[in-house]
């Protein structure tokens, strides 16, 4: 079974940048779409980018679309978000997440496999 680990949040301040990475264990990485969700506080958990198996399409939400830029690296079994022109509404757990059986989705419940998250906060 596939595990993923986030690592690179922290605090940034409005109009930042910050570099997230999700190292996955296993040796089928190339096989998963991958995708980036968040979690605000009292929110529930939503979209913000995906990537196919060969990084060959990506997909973002519109609040993000323009200024995160999701890729992978399969060789290193990663996937990144560069965010870019962070706003303080970007304030939220980040989690990484597998689709083992579809090429990317934005769907959370076609994810088969979560990390644990990695806070980023922005401040204003």
């Amino acid at each position: 079974q596939v595990q993923l680990v986030e690592s690179g949040g922290g605090l940034v301040q409005a109009g930042g940048s910050l570099r997230l990475s999700c190292a996955a264990s296993g040796r089928t990485f190339s096989s998963y779409g991958m995708g980036w969700f968040r979690q605000a506080p009292g929110k529930e958990r939503e979209f913000a980018a995906a990537i196919s198996r060969s990084a060959s399409s990506t997909y973002y939400a519109d609040s993000v679309k323009g200024r995160f830029i999701i890729s992978r690296d399969n060789a290193k079994n990663t996937v990144y978000l560069q965010m870019n022109s962070l706003k303080p509404e970007d304030t939220a757990v980040y989690y990484c997440a597998a689709a083992l059986s579809t090429g990317w989705s934005k769907l959370l419940y076609e994810y088969d496999v979560w990390g644990q998250g990695t806070q980023v906060t922005v401040s204003s």
